[in-house]
C-alpha cells in the first residue's frame, strides 16, 4: 500500500511538469544587427544596439496559451481577454466558462496561426511580463513593465533590464524598413524590401492561408483576403503567407494587423501603431509604408491591432524545453527527497 503512495507522488510530479510544459510557448526570433545605423529621412530607425524581434506577429495559439496559464479559472484579471476575440468574426479565441480550469480559452477554427487582435498595449505589456517571469503561472504585473493592475491611464515606460518588451518605434521601423549590411545602408519604403507598393493577397477560402507564400512583394491589405464568413470583407491571414520578409527576416510588417510600438524612456497614455492592416480603407498601400504612423490610446483594441515583441540581442532566452527540463529536474529532486525521508517506512 505504501508503495502506491510513491507511485501517486511520482504521477503528481509528472502531471505537474506536463501541465507546465504544455503552457509554454515557442517564439521564433530574428536578429536586427548593424548597431549605430543612421536614421531614415523620416527621422526614424536609428538604433544604437543589436536586438531581436519576433519573426512573426504574436498569434492566437500563443495568446490562448498565455490566457489559460494566467487565467486558469476564467476571471479575466486586468481584462487580458476581450469578448470580441470570441464574439467577432475576425477574433481568434473563444471562452467557455464551463471548461475545466486551465482550458477555458480555445482557438477558433483555422485561427491558431493568425495574428491575435483585440489586444491593447496593456495586454501586450502583460505578455512581455509573463514571458520575462518564465511563462506558466508567471506574474503579469511586474518584470518588463510595472503595471500595478492598471488597464488605462498613463502607460509606464519599460523597466531597465527587461528581456522581453514591446519594441520602440525606432526598433520596429528599423526591423521593417532598413536595408541592412552596414550602418548607412538606407531604407525601403515597404517592409517587403521594396520601394514599390505591394500587391494585395487573397486567401484560401477555408484555411485563411495567404496566396503569396513567403516570397515576393505582397501583403495582406485592402480587404482582398476574404475568407471564412462571406460577410467578412477581408480578414487576417496566416502569418508568413503574405509575401516576403524584411531585410532582417521579419514577416508581415506590412499589412495583416497594425502593431504596437513603445516609447523610449517615457510614460504616456498613447502609443504609436505601425505597419497597416488587412483593411486600410481607401488609403491603400500608403498605410503600409514607412511614411505612415498612427497614434492611438494605449487601451485601444480592435480587429486591426496586434503586436510582436522584442528582446535584447545579448539576453539569454530559454526555450520551452529548457523551462520544462528545469521543472522536471526540480520536481524529480523534490520527489527524491520525499522518498529518502520516507524510505525507512516503505516495506
Amino acid at each position: 500500500m505504501k508503495r502506491s503512495y510513491l507511485v501517486a507522488a511520482l504521477f503528481a510530479v509528472l502531471t505537474l511538469n506536463f501541465n507546465l510544459q504544455a503552457a509554454l510557448i515557442t517564439i521564433d526570433w530574428v536578429t536586427v544587427g548593424d548597431p549605430g545605423n543612421a536614421a531614415d529621412t523620416t527621422t526614424y530607425g536609428a538604433v544604437a544596439d543589436s536586438f531581436r524581434i519576433m519573426k512573426f506577429e504574436f498569434q492566437n495559439s500563443q495568446y490562448a496559451a498565455f490566457l489559460n496559464a494566467v487565467d486558469p479559472n476564467g476571471t479575466n484579471p486586468n481584462s487580458v481577454y476581450s469578448a470580441n476575440m470570441g464574439g467577432k468574426a475576425r477574433g481568434g479565441i473563444s471562452f467557455t466558462s464551463d471548461n475545466a480550469s486551465g482550458s477555458k480559452y480555445a482557438i477558433r477554427p483555422n485561427m491558431g496561426d493568425k495574428p491575435v487582435n483585440y489586444v491593447s498595449w496593456w495586454g501586450a505589456a502583460r505578455v512581455a511580463n509573463w514571458l520575462q517571469n518564465g511563462q506558466g503561472s508567471g506574474d503579469t504585473e511586474t518584470g518588463a513593465y510595472t503595471l500595478n493592475n492598471a488597464t488605462g491611464g498613463t502607460a509606464p515606460a519599460v523597466n531597465s533590464g527587461a528581456t522581453f518588451y514591446i519594441p520602440t518605434e525606432d526598433q520596429w521601423y528599423k526591423a521593417a524598413f532598413y536595408k541592412g549590411g552596414s550602418t548607412n545602408a538606407g531604407y525601403w519604403d515597404y517592409a517587403t524590401q521594396s520601394d514599390s507598393a505591394p500587391t494585395a493577397v487573397t486567401a484560401d477560402a477555408t484555411t485563411g492561408i495567404g496566396s503569396a507564400g513567403n516570397t515576393g512583394n505582397f501583403a495582406n491589405f485592402n480587404r482582398t483576403a476574404d475568407w471564412g464568413s462571406p460577410s467578412q470583407d477581408g480578414n487576417v491571414t496566416t502569418v508568413g503567407s503574405n509575401g516576403g520578409a524584411s531585410a532582417y527576416g521579419a514577416f508581415d510588417m506590412s499589412g495583416n494587423v497594425q502593431e504596437w510600438t513603445d516609447l523610449t524612456g517615457a510614460a504616456d497614455s498613447s502609443r504609436m501603431l505601425r505597419g497597416g492592416d488587412w483593411a486600410t480603407d481607401g488609403l491603400g498601400a500608403f498605410l503600409l509604408s514607412s511614411s505612415n504612423r498612427s497614434l492611438s490610446g494605449a487601451s485601444s483594441s480592435s480587429d486591426r491591432i496586434g503586436f510582436r515583441l522584442a528582446s535584447p540581442a545579448a539576453a539569454p532566452i530559454p526555450e520551452p524545453g529548457t523551462w520544462a527540463a528545469m521543472a522536471i529536474f526540480a520536481g524529480g529532486a523534490a520527489f527524491a527527497g520525499w522518498r529518502r525521508r520516507n524510505s525507512a517506512k516503505v516495506a
